[in-house]
């Protein structure tokens, strides 16, 4: 359970955000004021603080600067009842995650609570793991939380990211899905002049057309409906520091092309303002879709490609990283043994065998979900096939059983005659089946899912087309 402490001199304000967030899974502490506040941080470790602006004994920027100094691994809200942009600007860039202004709004304020303690907990990881050295006995690197392994794949990435980060160049990162492109960007970040600045992690792929202008460049109180407050945009938050943006491709055009012109003349205007900002931003850009094709087809700005193109990286996908498999298995499984405090040493040689053979679709965060999970419900010290997912398990058989399903298809159809309606009926439905199946690596479990059947329903219409 996340742990959070409230620090504010408002004791109704604490007592009522102290009770919502409680309803909310998180265990919270609050404190009347800054001394109370720094000695309840002295005897317990805290995910995130809350703090108010104005306090009795002190000020929101003198508890930020002792919370970074002694707890860094604690992250930082700062709230109050004035909208300051110019003072906003600054806590951010001593390391705030945030500055929201009263009233609080529900759903806003545990928005920016979850999203704060995951992006704080993973920059932090990743500051500790890029700082771990390189053992024999491991034989691998964390760079940021990257695990480089031996694999001419790895060991490729890696001199890339050495390469680039010390430099101010805009990056794309290409890659399928869950390799790690997030943290490819936050590598980059850490080794660059810019470390001690911040890296602000923007979700494209989840905008609409309606608040992307607003996430990008901010905007002003009353700037349009449903503006009650002054926003500050992703832009001006990564002032100084990065800014990543996850799946790009998903951009409409119209916002391309007020991107470009930000991208371009490095400065930005906040919505329902006349004043320009100067900025001084790295980009890094990710995707898992073709930009040159989207560029073909008029989905994707030429110009905005070029200027986010001034070097790129490939994410190799899990699949092709041969050994390194096992290293990332065996440091994933560190990772959940700590988060866990359970005390599972090692995998058995049936499981290495099939994470070797498995095709990984969901490349790193498919295996690392994989292995927490597993670790979770061993009973003893050793990872055993039991403890793998049935899609994991049996997908040797499962490859096996796909050899035949071109061949059944064509036997079927061959034997069925041509104008009878039932066996046209099977035929469609078989047809589905195996299109379906194709499309999902033949993952019954997923397959099922989006047939809108049971496991066991599938199961028995494969068998009645001589599939196990």
């Amino acid at each position: 359970m996340k742990k959070i402490l409230i620090i504010d001199d408002e004791v109704n304000v604490a007592l009522l955000l102290s009770k919502f967030l409680i309803r909310n899974g998180f265990d919270v502490s609050t404190a009347s004021s800054g001394t109370s506040g720094l000695e309840q941080l002295k005897n317990g470790a805290f995910n995130l603080v809350l703090c108010d602006f104005r306090l009795e004994d002190t000020d929101g920027r003198e508890m930020l600067k002792q919370i970074k100094k002694h707890y860094p691994q604690t992250g930082v809200i700062i709230i109050t009842g004035y909208s300051d942009i110019k003072m906003a600007v600054e806590l951010i860039k001593m390391g705030a995650y945030d500055y929201i202004t009263k009233p609080l709004y529900p759903d806003e304020i545990l928005n920016t609570i979850t999203k704060a303690i995951e992006t704080h907990h993973a920059l932090v990881e990743d500051k500790e793991d890029s700082a771990a050295p390189i053992t024999k006995a491991n034989s691998k690197q964390v760079l940021g939380g990257i695990v480089v392994g031996t694999s001419k794949a790895s060991k490729e990435l890696l001199r890339q990211i050495e390469l680039v980060a010390p430099t101010n160049y805009s990056v794309i990162i290409l890659g399928e899905s869950g390799t790690g492109k997030e943290e490819a960007a936050k590598s980059i970040h850490l080794n660059s002049p810019r470390h001690n600045q911040p890296f602000v992690a923007m979700d494209c792929g989840s905008l609409t057309k309606e608040l992307a202008a607003s996430e990008f460049f901010g905007h002003e109180k009353g700037s349009f409906t449903g503006a009650f407050a002054t926003k500050i945009g992703h832009f001006e938050m990564a002032n100084g520091g990065t800014l990543f943006l996850d799946e790009v491709g998903n951009l409409s055009y119209e916002i391309q092309a007020a991107l470009l012109r930000t991208v371009q003349e490095r400065k930005v205007k906040r919505i329902g303002s006349t004043k320009e900002i100067d900025l001084d931003v790295r980009i890094i850009v990710a995707t898992n879709e073709n930009l040159l094709e989207g560029i073909q087809k008029g989905r994707f700005r030429e110009d905005l490609y070029h200027r986010f193109n001034e070097f790129s990286i490939y994410m190799p996908p899990l699949r092709e990283r041969g050994n390194d498999i096992i290293l990332l298995a065996e440091h994933f499984l560190k990772m959940s043994n700590q988060e866990l405090n359970r005390n599972v040493s090692s995998f058995s040689p049936d499981v290495i065998e099939c994470f070797m053979d498995y095709r990984w679709q969901g490349n790193i965060r498919e295996l690392k979900n994989v292995v927490r999970r597993a670790a979770l419900i061993t009973e003893g010290n050793e990872i055993t096939m039991k403890a793998l997912p049935l899609e994991i398990s049996n997908y040797k058989t499962s490859a096996f059983d796909t050899m035949h399903i071109n061949e059944v298809k064509e036997k079927e159809v061959k034997e069925q005659p041509r104008h009878d309606l039932k066996n046209a009926a099977l035929e469609a439905e078989y047809g589905t089946i195996l299109t379906v199946l194709k499309e999902v690596s033949y993952n019954k479990t997923k397959a099922a899912e989006i047939l809108n059947i049971d496991r066991k329903t599938l199961y028995n219409k494969l068998k009645a087309i001589n599939l196990k």
